[in-house]
């Protein structure tokens, strides 16, 4: 399994109800190890709340009730 793919299953199975409910639309970093999370208004907030308390350690940064953090484009190109 891929780091990202435990990240996402931590979050779907520990956080996803809880978080959506409550905190859509802002950004949540998951630390897989411990399973701990690290909200955040902006992307880079979650994912350096995540850094601090896990210095050592990768984070995943996903977009709470959403199927990606970003979205690229959109408009069809002439």
């Amino acid at each position: 399994m891929t780091f990202a793919e435990q990240a996402k299953q931590v979050y779907e199975t520990n956080w996803r109800s809880e978080l959506e409910a409550s905190h859509r639309n802002r950004f949540v970093a998951i630390e897989p190890i411990s399973r701990s999370y690290y909200l955040g208004d902006q992307f880079i907030d979650a994912a350096l709340a995540a850094k601090q308390a896990w210095p050592d350690r990768q984070n995943f940064v996903i977009r709470i009730g959403r199927d990606a953090a970003f979205h690229l484009g959109g408009g069809v190109a002439n």
